[in-house]
């Protein structure tokens, strides 16, 4: 109706009646909500008064948009992402309405409750930054944009994408409006996604989402280029260094309390056949759990592992590796062995350091198998990276969470540099920092095995500590953005 503000689109890929039901109740119930409308790409096979329905060929794209446009009359549009069931708080609708009135805000979300067996609990979300482009940014299954800032973007916006018309829309909108987290509870959703946290993180590699991912890429370089922090094909030569290193490669292993895996990661570095010298540096920080006592005992009998105990106690991983890549004994080449995984033959190192001396980069990335604790392989398997390329991939590293393993640097660029002293998000912190100056090149066959195990880090996070993660990694990229912006602007 055209007295109200908001019109209400639910956008899904399967229509489930009841509830869709409920949803609908629920938006007709706050007063505020005019037509209602679905979008879909399945078949819609019942009615739902006062509902009506646009088949599109993906929800998400940008036929998709331009069909919300021309459908909503109202200067609010609400969007709605998940059909399992929501539950408006008391006046919801209007607290959203009311701040994207007074602020004009082009987007505007909240946080909520996740509904699983009949409990309730808290989904808090994060506030948006200018480093927050990857296309997994969490605005809940509900937000509105205002339709000015919808007519603002089609009016410039030509492209034409089957899967990244979303995520194209809030890139525009965020260049030229505010984009605004509410942090207060508006809603529920019941909750079926299952799925730990360890198993998300991979969700962006799967191969089956290539065509997917490529879209995305092509949003958000396009993005990059608009607000100036795209980098063109041209990098530094990595200097030279005229000093001997004692060594040609040391295997730097951070680790604490890992006494179940910490001999199997050091001995697959230990039996590395090369026709060069290296050796293993663990950095043990502090472990009380026998890890301690299982370093010292390999390194007696092999002298080529050193085991390091940093005096400091403030250490995390990326304070671990300054720690190691600083001390006289350590090679002209670090590359990565975390505590938990395994080099899968004797010839990994090998065909690391003789990608340096091809490329004369200053980082080597590998690809990896994913594997349970017993070294089976698990979904979605080798996590190879074959998006990147030397054209755009420094690019494409600002939308993406991670780069990839195992990581090896030319020890002198980490001198300069340094490594964030953190215990997440430093390998993709320093890779970023790398790729603005030099090339990275890259290894597309597994090399690594990952090992996932309810021992890692990540294996089930809380929704507190995901969030946190995700901020931190929002802000690196937003460090970056600046300092590629500034370097463009020089």
């Amino acid at each position: 109706m055209a007295d109200k503000p908001i019109t209400a689109f639910l956008l899904t890929y399967r229509c489930v009646n009841e509830e869709i039901e409920k949803t609908v109740v629920e938006l007709n119930n706050s007063g505020l909500v005019g037509s209602i409308f679905i979008v879909s790409s399945s078949e819609f096979g019942f009615n739902i008064p006062a509902v009506s329905f646009i088949k599109v060929e993906n929800p998400f794209g940008s036929n998709s948009v331009r069909e919300i446009n021309e459908k909503a009359e109202t200067p609010y549009i609400l969007f709605i992402l998940k059909q399992s069931g929501s539950e408006l708080g008391s006046f919801s609708l209007d607290r959203m309405f009311g701040i994207a009135e007074s602020s004009g805000t082009g987007l505007i979300y909240s946080d909520y409750y996740d509904l699983k067996n009949g409990n309730r609990s808290p989904h808090p979300l994060i506030d948006y930054q200018p480093g927050s482009i990857r296309d997994d940014f969490d605005f809940g299954p509900l937000f509105i944009i205002s339709k000015e800032a919808l007519n603002h973007f089609l009016t410039e916006d030509k492209t034409d994408y089957k899967f990244a018309g979303m995520y194209n829309l809030r890139l525009n909108l965020s260049r030229k409006y505010p984009v605004m987290r509410i942090p207060e509870y508006l809603y529920s959703i019941n909750q079926t996604d299952s799925k730990k946290s360890g198993e998300k993180i991979f969700d962006y590699v799967d191969p089956k989402n290539i065509e997917v991912q490529q879209e995305m890429e092509k949003a958000a370089t396009e993005h990059l280029k608009k607000i100036n922090a795209y980098l063109l094909p041209k990098f530094e030569e990595v200097k030279t260094f005229d000093q001997e290193f004692p060594f040609k490669a040391s295997v730097i292993i951070p680790v604490k309390n890992r006494v179940k895996t910490i001999a199997d990661a050091v001995n697959s570095a230990l039996t590395q056949k090369t026709d060069f010298r290296f050796n293993i540096i663990a950095v043990d920080n502090h472990s009380n759990d026998g890890t301690t006592e299982v370093l010292k005992s390999i390194s007696i009998s092999n002298k080529r592992l050193i085991h390091l105990m940093p005096e400091r106690r403030d250490l995390g991983i990326g304070g671990c590796w300054n720690e190691a890549v600083n001390i006289a004994n350590c090679g002209k080449f670090s590359v990565q062995l975390d505590s938990d995984d395994l080099y899968p033959d004797e010839n990994t190192l090998q065909k690391i350091i003789n990608l340096f001396d091809a490329e004369k980069c200053a980082m080597v990335i590998g690809s990896y198998k994913l594997t349970d604790f017993n070294l089976n392989e698990i979904p979605p398997g080798v996590i190879d990276h074959r998006e990147w390329t030397d054209e755009n991939g420094r690019n494409n590293a600002l939308r993406i969470n991670g780069l990839g393993a195992p990581r090896a640097f030319f020890t002198p660029v980490l001198w300069d540099l340094k490594i964030p002293n953190v215990s997440y998000g430093e390998d993709y912190a320093i890779g970023l920092a790398i790729s603005r100056r030099y090339k990275i090149a890259r290894i597309y066959e597994p090399i690594y095995l990952c090992r996932r195990w309810e021992g890692n880090s990540d294996a089930a996070l809380s929704i507190e500590k995901q969030n946190s993660n995700n901020f931190y990694k929002d802000r690196i990229r937003t460090f970056e953005i600046i300092a590629r912006k500034r370097m463009n602007t020089k």
